[in-house]
């Protein structure tokens, strides 16, 4: 995530880099009499700072309640679009390729981080490690930035412009669209990852100190901080500024629905039955709508402190010791925020979606029902049990609550026509 994890290592790393930048520019080395008496370890304390970072036992727990409520939920949303033909919409897909951009980030990318809080140095993955950490990490920031704003690309068709979402804003479009996204993400993040390698301690008069091989910028800084600035202008100020205006656009033409729904209403051409349909498609787009641009703010203001995070490290080349103390902060904070817009996700739809509620009680009690089954219960057994416990409002068989199964019937011509409309009520 970041060019160095351990916080408490940022400043002596970066003065360490400096020096090594003017030692090269310069064409000699400095030979400082201090360092011929300290042992290694201390060599090792003084220009990579802390092994272990001070932080690791708040940051730990942190990490790891946000693990579990981001693996499970991102889990729970692929399991659902998969497993149910009439979840396999546009904007689902989307969602789709969403869940599996938290999971590599809670699945890899986590566990990665938490080992370097834990032992800064050695870096014991090699330089295949280290370019695999470095290209994770921004592969998945560039393609989650990317399906965010595709999908809100495919609402603002399918909102103002619905006729021609019809034939533009197609499954087949949205897997070729997600396809570029991920290839895409991909190759911007190679320049940066081609700036890191792995470098060992090096002390003028003592050599190279042992065990002090850390995963880190070997190229100079200033190619590093142009890159982090141009990724985080195209990936995250020009996409932000993007959602903003398609969400206007958005909200204008509601509204503009809405004011047209209340005349009608208030004309008495409000009780035909072609038009109530009609009307409650309406109200299930706003729905929509609505909880994805709650998607996107929430995405934005977890996503901010890690922007911040990556520009003042790009932009400050002085550090003091009271910047540095702040700076810590920064980064713990951006971490926690980084890491929690990957559980975030799941959370949201649980609430704001109705039929994403009921499909991931189905999941679950699907699940529920093979452990009984291995059990060797009975299926009378198996119903009693079941309509007791969490399955009570289960979806019938093909995946839709009771209660909703004569409107999913009575929707199935119209979904096949207008084929965006996510499955959300």
């Amino acid at each position: 995530m970041y060019p160095y994890t351990n916080c408490t290592s940022l400043a002596p790393l970066r003065d360490y880099l400096a020096r090594l930048e003017a030692e090269v520019l310069c064409n000699h080395s400095h030979v400082d009499p201090e360092d011929m008496t300290l042992t290694e370890d201390e060599l090792r304390d003084k220009y990579l700072g802390p092994r272990r970072s001070s932080f690791f036992v708040p940051v730990c727990t942190t990490y790891l309640l946000i693990f579990v409520v981001g693996a499970v939920g991102n889990t729970l949303t692929c399991l659902v679009i998969l497993r149910h033909k009439f979840m396999r919409t546009p904007t689902n897909y989307y969602l789709f390729s969403l869940a599996v951009s938290d999971l590599l980030v809670l699945l890899l990318g986590m566990p990665l981080e938490l080992y370097d809080m834990w032992s800064n140095y050695p870096f014991l993955l090699g330089a295949g490690g280290c370019y695999f950490k470095t290209l994770l990490f921004e592969a998945v920031c560039f393609a989650s930035i990317l399906n965010v704003t595709a999908l809100s690309v495919e609402r603002y068709i399918a909102v103002v412009h619905p006729l021609k979402a019809k034939y533009v804003v197609t499954r087949n479009h949205a897997k070729r669209v997600i396809g570029a996204i991920w290839v895409l993400s991909v190759l911007c993040s190679i320049p940066n990852t081609s700036l890191h390698g792995i470098r060992p301690l090096y002390v003028p008069g003592r050599g190279v100190v042992p065990d002090s091989a850390i995963c880190m910028v070997v190229k100079p800084l200033v190619l590093y901080n142009l890159i982090i600035q141009i990724t985080t202008i195209l990936f995250f100020f020009l996409p932000m500024g993007t959602l903003s205006i398609l969400y206007l656009l958005i909200g204008l033409q509601l509204r503009k629905e809405k004011m047209l729904q209340s005349l009608e209403a208030k004309a008495g051409r409000d009780s035909d039955y072609h038009h109530v349909r009609a009307q409650q498609k309406k109200v299930r787009r706003r729905q929509v709508t609505k909880m994805l641009f709650v998607l996107v703010v929430v995405f934005g203001i977890c996503w901010a402190p890690f922007h911040t995070d990556r520009l003042v490290w790009s932009f400050v080349s002085n550090w003091t010791g009271n910047m540095h103390e702040m700076f810590q902060y920064v980064h713990i904070i951006s971490g926690v925020f980084f890491y929690l817009s990957s559980a975030t996700n799941p959370i949201l739809y649980n609430l704001m979606s109705t039929r994403f509620r009921e499909m991931f009680k189905e999941v679950m009690c699907h699940q529920h029902l093979q452990r009984l089954g291995s059990r060797k219960y009975s299926p009378s057994v198996t119903r009693v049990t079941t309509r007791s416990t969490v399955c009570e409002h289960v979806p019938s068989g093909n995946g839709l609550p009771l209660a909703n199964l004569e409107e999913y019937e009575t929707d199935r011509e119209g979904e096949r026509s207008n084929e965006h409309a996510a499955v959300f009520d």
